[in-house]
């Protein structure tokens, strides 16, 4: 709504509670304009403000001089004591001059599509702006939920930004695409201290190994159904869809499990998880659990089982078809996949071509159980003193050289495979792998050429909404990186010749395919052979530049031709520069700077006052000196100018090429799941290599001969004391006694660590190892000592 007031008097008790004008930086989003438009009554402001005074503390405090009649309430908050000394009533009651006025809202705008629109506050830590409609609404599960306001404010379209890495995942906002959704749209935040989208970068109780950025939409029954989840993911930089549906217990230990694996950013649930305050057990179980990832509520509605089922029969590759017949009956798996992809549809702004993504139900018969705090007090995937340091056995185990291959070596660990077949198998490749040297090294260096698969194969099958020059920049470099991949597909499958595995065997057989030699010679029609994946920037932006052929479009040439005069001039520029000061002057790139000047001082610190007083922007680091000049800044300008016009012109030829290749997309999922097993292999071989492993065998009993602990093992600079073990149906009971610091907590650990290790298919430090296969491992073991008190963990436990 709008208001209006009588501004002199509210400048006046906005004076009364800046005081003297000392005021502070404000997140306030939208700002309040006195004369006219004021986006807030005057409760929702003195929720604002008091929110965000307590939480900013007294320390931003900054001078805003001339503040008139107007005042954008956007640019500033509080001061200290004043404010302190003005009360809730006292503050409400002044601003009870402004008076509603009628405004046209959201309706006149977008029709029926938006009712309203708000910005959610309820923990003033972390402010996130939300969007209202009735597709998905806001929930905070906090204990400020009374305290949480609803702002109007300019509707825009929130979605997800991942960078070219994917490194980073960022809410953004596009003024389009919202109203081609059709049905209004709502947001949630759970976990009221965190209102921003988690980012892979954000550690999470299990660390950030293998940085992801899935997405989960999860639906329970209801009745009798209750316990029945269904569960859907996709990882916004890989283009698979896994969907679960399995039962689950009052403590819902399964689908915990499957969370910490996944790792997500944010989980989607049906509104009905969350209404008028009152949370469903699985709801608040999963909140309290994940309280760094973003929950997030839609409207019961989107959970729709016929359009799930549909969206897999227009998007499955035909290679993974078969998948619609292992799901046709599970209907709380097929409603979670059309509440998931939709939502990805509207947040991320893009579409997924037809026939491009590969979707996996994954049931979890094969696979054994370890609940969150076992994976915890275990050490599975990080130490819980040094979350950084590799004292983990996640560290020992991983020599990976991908991203699919960490990912996979860490589902691993958290969710070890109890298929003995499986198990064999990796097994006998490890074997191999450490016997046959050479076919080690080969492949380990052969895996390590490669970029991430996952994330090339999602650049390429999905479709922006809307595109522009950083799309079409990203575009040219995921062709260039395609080509550099299929390029190595010949290479890694030589390599595989002399492998005698009949997984090795397997995966040879996959990479014959015709479709990589097809991909190639598609690409190698528009695309120069010479342009290749490198690093650095500059060698970077040079073969995105020229990545297509000459002759292909005459105005790309033209345009090339430009951009080399202007780097040509920039050249020139320089070099005269240095003539005429007698320095040594270079030319240097990066993406912040553009063309810039550096010199190497060479220890001389004196050289920065002999730089020419048009030098600017002069940034010394270490030994080198970064500066630029105005014509430097303009030629700058021109070379943006000609080189957005260079990646527009090429994305009209790559973005037809693109394409013609997705219909042969599928064997590229083939390549990246060949890939990742590879390296997990090679990782759990090197680790062989390293120290002095044995392969276990399975039988009815435990059985472990000086048995050491895997961690300590690889870590220690001493020998450690190695251990035997022995249980059976006879003998199933182990009494463990001993003084402080002799090592009972680390023994039963020890069991715990080489039982995952031998079911991943690890070789285990031992002189001889026997485990019975398991589905579930329990772990009732603390991690903490009380030297105060001369308790050991094992007492306090």
């Amino acid at each position: 709504m709008r208001y209006e007031c009588d501004s002199k008097r509210t400048w006046q008790i906005l004076r009364k509670i800046t005081g003297k004008t000392k005021i502070k930086s404000c997140a306030l989003k939208n700002g309040i304009k006195i004369n006219g438009d004021i986006s807030y009554n005057p409760r929702e402001i003195a929720i604002e403000l008091n929110n965000f005074f307590v939480t900013i503390g007294p320390n931003l405090a900054r001078n805003i001089p001339n503040i008139k009649k107007t005042i954008d309430i956007s640019s500033i908050a509080l001061a200290n004591l004043d404010f302190l000394e003005l009360s809730f009533e006292e503050f409400e009651t002044a601003f009870s001059a402004l008076k509603p006025n009628k405004a046209s809202g959201f309706n006149d705008i977008h029709g029926n599509i938006f009712t309203n629109s708000n910005f959610s506050v309820t923990n003033s830590t972390s402010k996130r702006q939300k969007i209202s409609s009735d597709f998905y609404t806001t929930s905070s599960n906090s204990t400020s939920l009374d305290r949480s306001a609803k702002y109007s404010f300019n509707l825009e379209t929130p979605h997800l930004s991942l960078d070219h890495d994917g490194k980073k995942i960022t809410k953004k906002s596009c003024a389009s695409g919202i109203c081609s959704l059709q049905t209004p749209f709502q947001e949630s935040s759970s976990n009221g201290s965190k209102h921003t989208p988690k980012t892979p970068a954000s550690r999470t109780p299990l660390g950030n190994i293998a940085q992801t950025s899935n997405v989960v939409a999860i639906v329970e029954g209801r009745g009798m159904a209750k316990g029945e989840i269904g569960m859907a993911c996709i990882d916004l930089k890989g283009a698979e869809l896994i969907i679960s549906q399995f039962s689950d217990g009052p403590t819902y230990v399964k689908i915990l499990c499957k969370l910490q694996i996944i790792q997500p950013v944010e989980i989607i649930m049906p509104n009905t998880s969350y209404e008028n305050g009152k949370m469903t057990q699985l709801f608040q179980v999963i909140s309290e659990q994940f309280p760094y990832v973003t929950l997030t509520t839609v409207q019961r509605k989107y959970f729709n089982e016929s359009k799930g089922l549909q969206y897999i029969r227009q998007l499955c590759v035909p290679e993974f078809n078969t998948v619609e017949m292992d799901v046709q009956s599970k209907y709380y798996c097929l409603a979670t996949a059309a509440a998931l992809l939709k939502y990805v549809e509207f947040i991320q702004n893009v579409v997924f071509a037809p026939a491009s993504l590969k979707i996996t139900y994954k049931g979890g018969e094969k696979t054994a159980l370890i609940d969150m705090t076992a994976a915890r007090h275990l050490e599975l995937v990080h130490n819980l003193r040094n979350p950084k340091s590799k004292q983990s056995l996640y560290g020992v185990l991983n020599y990976t050289k991908t991203a699919g291959g960490a990912r996979l070596l860490r589902s691993n660990i958290l969710q070890p495979p109890c298929d003995l077949q499986t198990i064999q198998t990796r097994f006998d490749c490890v074997e191999e792998l450490v016997e046959k040297e050479e076919l080690f090294l080969n492949l380990q260096a052969i895996i390590s050429k490669f970029l991430d698969v996952d994330h090339l194969i999602s650049s390429t099958v999905q479709i922006p909404k809307k595109e522009g020059i950083k799309v079409f920049e990203r575009k040219i470099a995921e062709i260039i990186f395609l080509k550099h991949t299929i390029e190595l597909v010949q290479i890694l499958q030589n390599a595989l010749a002399d492998g005698q595995n009949s997984l090795f065997k397997a995966y040879y057989q996959s990479l014959d395919d015709s479709r990589f030699a097809n991909l190639l010679e598609q690409i190698k029609t528009v695309i120069h052979e010479e342009s290749r994946y490198q690093k650095g920037a500059l060698n970077m932006r040079t073969q995105k530049l020229f990545a297509v052929k000459p002759n292909v479009n005459g105005l790309l040439d033209v345009a090339r031709r430009t951009h080399c005069e202007v780097v040509d001039d920039i050249t020139e520029m320089i070099h005269q520069e240095a003539t005429s000061t007698g320095l040594m002057l270079t030319p240097n790139y990066n993406n912040t700077r553009g063309f810039h000047i550096t010199l190497n001082t060479y220890g001389n610190n004196n050289l920065v006052d002999a730089l020419p007083s048009h030098f600017i922007k002069v940034v010394r680091a270490k030994s080198v000196i970064s500066c630029t000049t105005e014509d430097l800044i303009k030629l700058n300008t021109r070379l943006d100018e000609s080189l957005e016009e260079i990646y527009f012109l090429s994305n009209m030829v790559v973005g037809e090429l693109m394409k013609n290749i997705r219909d042969q997309i599928g064997c590229l999922y083939k390549l990246a799941e060949c890939i990742s097993t590879l390296d997990l292999l090679v990782s759990l071989a090197h680790a062989c290599t390293l120290s002095n492993y044995i392969r276990p065998e399975f039988t009815d009993t435990l059985a472990l001969k000086q048995s050491r602990h895997p961690v300590l093992d690889r870590m220690s600079s001493l020998p450690i004391i190695p251990n035997d073990v022995y249980a059976s149906d006879v003998s199933n009971f182990i009494l463990i006694t001993g003084p402080n610091m002799s090592g009972k907590s680390t023994y039963l650990r020890q069991i715990a660590l080489l039982q995952i290790m031998a079911q991943c298919g690890s070789f285990v430090p031992a002189e001889y190892a026997s485990f019975r296969l398991t589905n579930q491992i329990f772990v009732r073991i603390g991690s903490d000592d009380d030297i105060e008190t001369n308790c050991s963990t094992f007492k306090l436990e």
